[in-house]
This record gives structure tokens, sequence and C-alpha cells, in this order.
């Protein structure tokens, strides 16, 4: 419990009391207290409690806040003689009435000597963390100062945001950050690293803010911002905290507006939910409040700049060569392939890889809900989704899409994923003449996939017969990739599977190769072998029949061993 005594200018003192450990200030009236001015922020500063003292943090205000002439971030503690000056306002603080909620004894303890000496020398230890750790927040605090500040200016000057180019923006944005740099000069603290406050603030003005350098760094595969204070990384993959963050929620906001703007998309309170895209191809999906409960949420999984082909992904060691040889034969005598796996195991990547084997002389059309296929076949056309307006209406959907490529003369259709009622519509494409088709699904083993193929195809909303279900997935579909990401961040396939037929009502499964682990190295990497089964998928006798050369020997009982 504290007392505020404040004086407005030249109007009487007022005295506040409050009962809490918190007091916010600001101009908005759901602030604790309410000052009106046009030089106070919406939410100004905040008085708070800690270990029976009491300190005052700036929010992150233009003007400032200022204790005893000197602009400060966060001050304390506060002593009966401070002045804090908000605006053009005058604070005082009654201490008389603040109670400690943590009674500290007053009799003499020589164990306190020794536990005070031992604190004493972890602070010493932890005093570069400190200091660090201070700096980050005056980063931070000035940041978002003169950023909101840019932002003040740029709307002053009625500049037309939309209407410029990236570069342009970017000149401008400049132009205007290097004035108020100038003009703030004396406020900034001495130590202050004003090289990274302007590329942060530019960054978070006209690019993605501390993004970026995820973005250009290769070794991150995937990028979380849970809220504008954490945002975790994927690096070589595991998952690790990057100790970047954003000034506030809004730049949060505005970095997601300035990836779908383009897009013809939009984000709000009645759609708050949006998946997009970079430049790059780069998946991202992003979540506001009031979903969002601890702040807006970004999520980008990044693709390699450069288009991986096998070569690659068996130097990783996702797959054997016998394996490639197999695929490779199974896309060029078009076999329809469902490629399943978790979210994150690479599925996706696969898809984009298994098609460099379509030949170039074929067209091809690919249907996703985002745009991220990057195929590259001359005869393509790519499709995308289209969310509902404002109104709620012109939304098109994946199923829909799917139905009209079978209008577009396709050689070939590659659609990004199932997920729902579009299962049946693929199903019927690949049954009736569209061999060769490509698609995704989230499944855990090749079985689980055929079993989700059966529930999304119920999500259609017609009343089939499970069986007739089963047959129609049976003779459609004739291989099953499954992608595996395991523990220690590696992905690689586990299985492929041929669909040999229906006996009673049970679809039967053969595997061809597979994964076998059988153990972890030093490191906690996966170690294990593909291992053909042995099994040879009933085509090649078909092939070898007809006069195609097919290699049967890579199924042979061979052993790669992978790190």
């Amino acid at each position: 419990m504290f007392d505020i005594v404040y004086q407005q200018g030249r109007k009487r003192r007022s005295r506040h009391s409050f009962k809490g450990d918190r007091c916010v200030i600001g101009s908005a009236r759901h602030n604790d207290l309410v000052i009106k001015h046009r030089h106070i922020a919406k939410k100004h500063a905040a008085v708070y409690t800690q270990n029976n003292q009491l300190h005052i943090e700036d929010l992150g205000s233009i003007t400032g806040t200022w204790v005893n002439r000197e602009r400060v971030i966060n001050y304390g503690p506060i002593t009966e003689d401070d002045e804090v000056v908000i605006g053009d306002v005058s604070i005082k603080f009654d201490l008389s009435k603040l109670v400690s909620n943590d009674p500290v004894s007053v009799n003499y303890n020589p164990d306190l000597e020794i536990r005070s000496a031992t604190l004493d020398s972890a602070k010493e230890r932890d005093s570069v963390v400190r200091e660090q750790s201070d700096q980050d927040k005056a980063i931070l605090y000035w940041t978002k100062n003169v950023h909101d500040q840019l932002i003040s200016e740029m709307d002053l000057r009625r500049k037309d945001v939309h209407s410029m180019s990236d570069g342009q923006l970017r000149i401008e944005a400049e132009a205007l950050l290097d004035q108020i740099l100038n003009r703030i000069k004396s406020d900034l603290p001495s130590d202050l690293d004003v090289t990274k406050l302007r590329k942060d603030v530019l960054n978070e003005a006209v690019g993605l803010g501390p993004l970026e350098m995820f973005l250009e760094d290769e070794t991150i595969s995937e990028i979380m911002v849970n809220n504008h204070r954490e945002i975790f990384v994927e690096r070589s993959g595991k998952l690790v905290n990057s100790g970047e963050t954003f000034s506030g929620d809004q730049a949060v906001l505005s970095v997601i507006e300035r990836i779908i703007t383009p897009l013809g998309r939009r984000i709000d309170e009645s759609s708050p939910m949006v998946d997009a895209r970079l430049k790059d191809g780069s998946r991202v999906n992003a979540i506001i409040p009031p979903l969002a409960i601890k702040g807006p949420s970004i999520t980008i999984r990044k693709f390699a700049k450069e288009r991986l082909e096998f070569n690659d992904i068996v130097k990783f060691g996702s797959i054997s060569q016998e394996m490639v040889d197999f695929l490779k034969v199974c896309v060029e005598q078009r076999k329809n392939i469902i490629v399943s796996g978790g979210t994150g195991s690479g599925k996706t990547t696969l898809l984009n890889v298994l098609s460099n084997f379509i030949p170039k002389s074929e067209r091809i059309i690919t249907v996703e809900d985002a745009a991220e296929l990057k195929l590259n076949q001359p005869n393509l056309v790519s499709l995308e989704a289209r969310p509902a307006n404002l109104e709620g209406r012109g939304a098109i959907s994946i199923r829909e899409l799917v139905k009209n490529t079978l209008r577009m003369r396709p050689d070939r259709i590659v659609v990004g994923e199932c997920r729902g009622g579009e299962a049946l519509d693929m199903l019927q494409a690949m049954n009736t003449g569209h061999d060769g088709s490509l698609t995704t699904a989230h499944a855990n083993t090749p079985r689980d996939a055929l079993s989700r193929l059966e529930v999304m195809v119920l999500m259609a909303g017609m009343d089939l017969p499970v069986t007739a279900i089963r047959e129609q997935v049976a003779s459609a579909v004739h291989i099953i990739v499954q992608q595996t990401r395991y523990s220690c961040g590696s992905r690689k396939i586990s299985k492929i599977t041929e669909v040999t037929g229906i006996e009673g009502n049970t679809i039967q499964l053969q595997d061809i190769f597979e994964f076998k682990q059988y153990g972890v190295d030093e490191q906690g990497k996966i170690q294990g072998e593909f291992k053909a089964t042995g099994f040879i998928p009933s085509f090649y006798e078909e092939l070898k029949t007809i006069g195609v050369p097919v290699d049967l020997s890579i199924f042979s009982n061979n052993m790669e061993q992978y790190g």
C-alpha cells in the first residue's frame, strides 16, 4: 500500500491511495491512475513494490518518465525526496503506508554471515549477466520509443506507405529515423549501441523485426513467436529460446499485416487466424487475440533457398540410394503416391523432391491452401485456396479447386495436403485416369494414413459405406511413403509401403523398405539402417514382362548404415 501525491500544471494537488502492489499511470481510462494530457501515453508508466521498496518503470512512452530531472527506464528504490515528472504532472510518493509482505528478523544469526558471503559471491558471478540484461532492456525500451515516434512522424506527414515499394519505404524510414535519433541524441544513454538501435527500429518498422536475422540464418528451419517477449527457433533440429524480443504486441501485429497484406489476406477479431507465405516460399501461420491468450503468435516454416534433390537428402542420411531408385520408377510409371508423416517431418520438402522425377513433357496442376510447392516443370499451373471476405463470402476451398483441376487437362494433380473432404475428389481423380498424382497427409504410420483417408472422405458429407470407401482407396493409392522426425531432430523416410489390394474388408499393405533404428550415439543422434524387406512390388513384375528395364537387386536384404 502506498500513496501518490501529484499536481498537474497549476492545478491543486491530489492524493491517490493504492492497496495493491502495482499502479499503472496513463491517459487511457482503464489505467489505475488516469491523467489526461497530450504528452502522456495511453500506458505511460507503472509504479510497483519489490522487496518492500517502491520502483517506477517507463512503459515505452515517447515523452519519457523523469526522476530528479533525469530520464529513466526503470528506477528504484524511490524515496520520499524523489520527484517524478510525467508529461506536465509532478509526482511525489508517501511511503508511510508501505508494508512489507516478508517480515525480517532483527535477531543476530551467525549463519547469516556465511549465507551473505555466498550470496555476494553469486552476485559477482552474475554481474556480467545482469549488465547484459540491463543493456537488452535499454535497447528494447528505446526501440519501442523510437519506433512509436517513427510511426507517428510518418502519420503526421501523411505518408501512404501502402503505395510505396519496399525500397522506397526503407529509404523514407531511414531518413525520418536519422532525424529522430539526432533530435533525441542527448536523451540516449551514453553506453547505448545506437547502431543496433537503428537496425532494430528499421527492421521493426519496414521489415519483420527480430525475425529478419533468423530468416537469413540457414541453420534455422523454424521460427516460433509465442508472444512479443518469447521467440523460439528450431536450429539443427533442436528448439531453443532465441533471446530476442519484439518491442510489444503491436509490433508483432504489424509484422503479420506486412506478411499477409500483399497476398490479399486479412486478420482481425472476426478472422483471427491466417495461413500465408513469405516471398521465398516459407510457410507462415498467425493467430491473434482473443484466440491467442498470451498475445499475437507467428509460426514460420522455412524452406531451403536452394532446391533440394534426392542426392542432397541421401547425403543427409534421410534415405538410401536404393529407395531413391525405387521412388524414381514409381513416379515415372505414374503410381499414385501419398507422403505421410507428422507435423514438421518434412512432407512438403519430400513432395518437392519427388516432383523432380515427373517428366517435363507433362502438364502439372498443384492445389494448396497456401502456395508452398516449388516445382520446376515448364507446363505448371499453381492454384491456391481463398478465404472468405469481410462479409463471410467468396471463400474457395481446396475441394472446389481439386474439382476444377479435372477440367484443366492435367497429366498430374499434386495436392499440397489433404485435410478434409478434398480427399474424396483426390481419390476420384486417381481412379479416373489421372495416375501419377501426389499428395501429403498427417499420419504416424502407413496404416494410419489409410484410416485418415477414410475419415477425410466421410468429411465430404457423402453417405458412403466404409466398404466402398476402402475399395476406392485400395484401387487409387499405390505407394505410401512414411516420413518421420526423430527425437534428435533428424528426418528420415522410415517406410515405403505398397498397397497390394483389399481382402475381405481390410486393405492389404506390404512394406518394401524400412528404417531400422538400433540406438543413439554420444550426441543423442539416431543410429540405424535402411533395409529392403525382400518383397518385390507387384507392378515391378508387370514392368519386367512388358520390357521396361528394372533393377530387382535393390530389393535384396542389403543394409546401409546412417548416423
